[in-house]
């Protein structure tokens, strides 16, 4: 059998190579292009992916693949109907990381609130800066709205909570019990837009999420609040979030996923002073990271010895014949 990593960027090392035997043969192609994954994926077994766009394409020129196992959490750039009708699993990994994200939300939203940036940029230039920033508030008269209140979510609003904000969310498929034991306030989208103070996305990006946070959902937010996103950039207008923080709508937002990564040239974000923006980073720990690869592994081997998934997001069709 094969197995094929479809990104060189990971060095993945023996430790992913041993979880596979001596009878498979593993290879790490350059699959940012789709000619790249076209040459180098069709006898494949397995795929490991990082954030390819394993598109309908690719999927059908797979001969034999059995599973396709993401990087991370967000399998957005997988073409999972495709991948379905073809009789491949589709994995990734929920749990390696969750912890790591929601530090980083918090720590994104505590630095936008405290302006932080500025304070260190003003020491800096001068040797001191004023302590006196506008705007500035304490947690306990405000209110942290998740948009999404899976496991990461969850893990934000414990931290939200014991530093003093008072928690609401929005999440259709989450039942009044759940939050209620969580000490989540369940609301509906209008609510939460309407009363967050700090608001932070915890959604995929589906197509019914895409632009979730476009122009008119900004301007329904209360005056200085903060937006942070660290799920997926397509989840942002971000013409329109830079329009918010230039005009002083919002007071700041910290960002770590764009729409389009690495950003491109003229990125209207990469303009706004009032945003903190880090590159796609929120995931990263070195513990994270190795917990990740060992569980792409493991999750790849375990489809490929015919065992059931242990974090599918999918239920592929019998597998039929790829030309």
């Amino acid at each position: 059998m094969k197995v094929v990593a479809t990104n060189t960027i990971i060095p993945l090392g023996d430790d992913v190579r041993t979880a596979f035997g001596d009878q498979v043969e593993f290879v790490e192609i350059d699959g940012t292009t789709e000619e790249g994954l076209l040459a180098g994926t069709t006898d494949a077994d397995a795929l490991l992916v990082i954030n390819e766009q394993i598109s309908r394409p690719v999927i059908e020129r797979l001969a034999r693949c059995r599973s396709i196992v993401r990087f991370g959490i967000g399998f957005d750039t997988i073409d999972v109907g495709a991948a379905t009708e073809h009789g491949i699993w589709v994995s990734n990994v929920p749990d390696a990381n969750y912890r790591e994200v929601a530090v980083h939300a918090i720590a994104l939203a505590l630095a936008v609130q405290r302006r932080l940036p500025a304070l260190d940029a003003g020491m800096k230039s001068t040797g001191w800066s004023s302590s006196f920033a506008p705007g500035v508030r304490r947690p306990d008269v405000q209110t942290f709205g998740l948009y999404g209140l899976g496991r990461i979510g969850r893990r934000v609003a414990t931290m939200a909570q014991a530093m003093g904000y008072r928690v609401i969310a929005h999440d259709p498929v989450l039942t009044p019990e759940v939050a209620a034991e969580l000490a989540v306030e369940l609301v509906d989208r209008d609510a939460l837009l309407a009363r967050s103070n700090i608001l932070s996305l915890h959604v995929p990006l589906t197509e019914s999420t895409r632009n979730i946070i476009d122009r008119d959902a900004l301007a329904a937010m209360p005056a200085g609040a903060v937006l942070v996103n660290v799920s997926r950039g397509g989840l942002i207008d971000e013409q329109a979030l830079a329009d918010a923080l230039h005009s002083g709508h919002l007071f700041g937002a910290g960002i770590d996923a764009f729409a389009h990564e690495p950003t491109e040239d003229g990125n209207p974000l990469l303009a706004c002073e009032s945003a903190i923006l880090t590159p796609h980073a929120a995931h990263w720990s070195e513990e994270s990271f190795a917990e990740t690869k060992r569980k792409v592994a493991e999750e790849a081997a375990r489809i490929l010895r015919g065992e059931q998934p242990r974090s599918a997001v999918n239920v592929p069709l019998e597998r039929v014949s790829a030309p």
